[in-house]
């Protein structure tokens, strides 16, 4: 068994999913094209006129397909999966050249998975597959035995799986994808109305002549450039106008919508671009979010991203080249927490072997935590807290721009969208990254431990080019691991006048009788709390006026009619630094944020979460559907991603069919909805589930779940 470099055979199945090159379209430098405003959260559904931008250059083909996946992470390739597997015309961008998202270009190959879940293999049928292909693979589910999850590996390898899942999909259902890599979303048009996506401009970029190869530079070298129309010194570009298919001769008219957008992105880049209602960062204090730290939305606080790359335990010493930024991040490094009798090597080990993707070595008996020791030809991934998690939070320095950031740079002005990022944060993400290998390799301190627990370890290599790990020839991930994006508020309805959202009241194991939350909510807030985690006793408690403290609290999550998928993990946080730069001395995480940070029950992925407001033809899917701050740390692992995004494909695939909008599935709630039912049984019939075993209002005995024991 050999995996750690890929071979000839593996990178020319890597590339069997190629550019698309099409035809010019007979389309003029003059076309228009509208691009909506974002706009600040809010719930109003009312949609102003846009103006229409003269585009600086002919698209270079129209293209037509029945589904457009915008984001082609972990979330878009499940949509595409089960979309082809339905036999429809999908096409799909991405930013990287890689699918895979978390697992591929963002390197996070160790599977975030609940210990129930896994034990009884509750999951996607595509997630199931993935998970059976790696350990296919490589003759093991965990090839570098690591310790934090029960599959580790390498990311180029989880490319050419899913790589080779889509084209097996493609033949199974009759579907067809068209895959643009190295692409970009540029622009929307909308309907004279406001309310359907009619088309999305995207650029496609490639080297210009006699130019390195792409993932030659890191992402801030080059995100900029990619979003600009015109040809540069790095790229040639491609521009592309995604459009539904002409109608069939002789069909009738449909009454809905003639294709579906599925946001894939992994920062929301088109709930931006759409003008559709959404949030950022830190919720405020609720009865809902009672954990949370403000009592002001602070959309600056966000999850630390984070750049992954890959390193090689070595036989010999190899020279360890000291960046020139590394005083700079030098001060944020750490083991981060003390470890009762540890010496300096099993500090190193213990970080080592946490993500350790590979080994060609049997293990030994000498172990940390259960994990066999560090041994020659092992390669870890790395992404730890306090060493390459990068964690900006205030206006000067955050990740992700908020809308007056958006409008501050004319981002939100036709044919202004540059991706919506703040490109300095990136690079000094980057750096922070390469720092990070080097602190771990010839580091003599620790921010938050006694120095004398680091001492240098040189038999390392950081490793780097387009057959390592990571695929770049900079080493790092090609794009970061992100946490957070922007998140939709959901329509109004019933029980949620201000537009749907997933909170963390809905699911967390937290205990709510606490007095802290008493006094944080104060009386009228903590009786609101008590009163919705009622569960079965919600009408007496009602009747019988019962005081909060009073009041039983459910042990369960909340069931959701709407139900279309799954998703279970701790909510888990990785939270912004209170001052900037993230990297200064003595800084610390944001007080309170952690509050919320613990166990979660199994919980639900409900349909009214992707259908965002004003636009009828989108579906949102990935990290950007209507869940608070809170919820968002649970509702962000890999498996959840792919539930929701075979829910996306399957929900288009059925409104297509039925010839009706999402929102029509949802809209009389609670009230029974037929077609709901219908899509609901057609999602579990092809391999989905909706629920996890033994749901209902009746059983609040879930105590085998927690997903970190315990």
């Amino acid at each position: 068994m050999s995996r750690p470099r890929r071979t000839a055979i593996a990178r020319l199945i890597a590339s069997s999913l190629t550019l698309i090159s099409l035809p010019v379209s007979g389309l003029s430098a003059g076309a228009q094209v509208a691009t909506p405003q974002a706009s600040p959260a809010n719930t109003s559904q009312e949609v102003a006129q846009r103006p229409q931008p003269i585009l600086p250059r002919p698209f270079d083909a129209t293209v037509e397909c029945e589904i457009l996946i915008v984001g082609g992470g972990l979330a878009g390739t499940a949509a595409a999966y089960e979309s082809l597997l339905s036999g429809r015309t999908v096409c799909m961008t991405e930013l990287t050249d890689w699918v895979g998202g978390q697992i591929s270009s963002q390197g996070t190959t160790a599977l975030d998975e609940s210990r129930k879940q896994r034990q009884l293999l509750f999951y996607s049928k595509g997630y199931l597959e993935l998970r059976n292909r790696v350990e296919q693979l490589y003759g093991k589910l965990n090839p570098g035995e690591c310790w934090v999850s029960a599959s580790c590996f390498m990311p180029y390898d989880a490319n050419e799986i899913l790589t080779n899942m889509l084209q097996q999909a493609e033949r199974r259902g009759g579907g067809e994808l068209k895959w643009f890599p190295s692409t970009v979303v540029k622009d929307l048009t909308l309907s004279p109305d406001g309310r359907l996506i009619e088309s999305v401009i995207a650029i496609q970029h490639s080297p210009a002549p006699g130019t390195p190869p792409l993932n030659t530079e890191p992402l801030s070298a080059i995100i900029e450039d990619a979003y600009r129309y015109e040809d540069s010194a790095r790229f040639t570009k491609q521009v592309f106008q995604f459009v539904p298919p002409a109608p069939a001769a002789g069909a009738a008219a449909r009454r809905a919508a003639d294709w579906y957008v599925l946001e894939a992105t992994e920062t929301g880049e088109l709930v931006a671009l759409a003008d559709v209602p959404y949030e950022l960062g830190l919720d405020p204090r609720s009865p809902l979010n009672p954990s949370s730290p403000v009592t002001e939305r602070d959309p600056y606080c966000t999850q630390g991203f984070t750049y992954t790359f890959a390193m090689e335990n070595t036989e010999d010493p190899q020279p360890q080249q000291m960046p020139a930024f590394y005083p700079t991040y030098e001060p944020y490094y750490s083991y981060e927490n003390p470890r009762q009798n540890f010496t300096p090597a099993d500090y190193f080990d213990f970080v080592f072997t946490y993500r350790r993707l590979w080994s060609p070595n049997p293990p030994e008996q000498r172990n940390v935590l259960g994990s066999p020791r560090t041994s020659p030809g092992d390669i870890s991934m790395q992404n730890w807290t306090w060493g390459n998690d990068y964690r900006p939070g205030t206006a000067v320095d955050n990740l992700i721009l908020t809308h007056d950031q958006l409008e501050a740079t004319n981002q939100l002005e036709p044919g202004g969208w540059m991706g919506g990022l703040r490109t300095e944060t990136l690079r000094r993400g980057e750096e922070n990254a390469i720092g990070y290998y080097y602190w771990l390799v010839a580091g003599t301190t620790d921010s938050r431990l006694d120095d004398s627990v680091k001492e240098p370890f040189p038999n390392n290599r950081y490793l780097q080019g387009f057959d390592a790990p990571m695929g770049t020839a900079h080493g790092l991930s090609k794009y970061p691991y992100i946490r957070e994006g922007r998140r939709i508020i959901g329509r109004p309805a019933y029980g949620y006048e201000s537009g749907f959202m997933i909170s963390e009241a809905d699911f967390s194991w937290n205990d709510f009788t606490q007095e802290e939350y008493a006094q944080a909510l104060g009386p009228v807030g903590y009786l609101s709390l008590r009163r919705y985690l009622s569960g079965l006793s919600a009408t007496q408690v009602f009747e019988q006026q019962t005081p909060a403290e009073q009041i039983p609290i459910r042990t369960r999550s909340r069931i959701y009619p709407d139900s279309v998928g799954i998703a279970q993990y701790a909510i888990d946080f990785h939270p912004c630094m209170a001052d900037a730069p993230p990297e200064q001395p003595g800084n610390i995480e944001r007080p309170g944020v952690r509050a919320a940070h613990g166990q979660a029950y199994p919980a639900q992925i409900p349909l009214r979460a992707m259908i965002p407001q004003k636009i009828d033809n989108m579906l949102v899917s990935s990290k950007s559907i209507a869940a608070s701050y809170s919820a968002a740390a649970a509702y962000r692992v890999h498996s959840f991603e792919w539930s929701v995004g075979a829910a996306a494909g399957h929900t288009v695939n059925f409104v297509l069919n039925q010839d009706v909008y999402p929102y029509e599935l949802v809209d009389n709630l609670p009230a029974p909805e037929p077609l709901l039912e219908e899509l609901r049984q057609e999602i579990v019939d092809s391999g989905n589930p909706v629920m996890f075993p033994d749901t209902s209002i009746f059983n609040e005995d879930w105590n085998e779940w927690r997903p970190w024991g315990g």
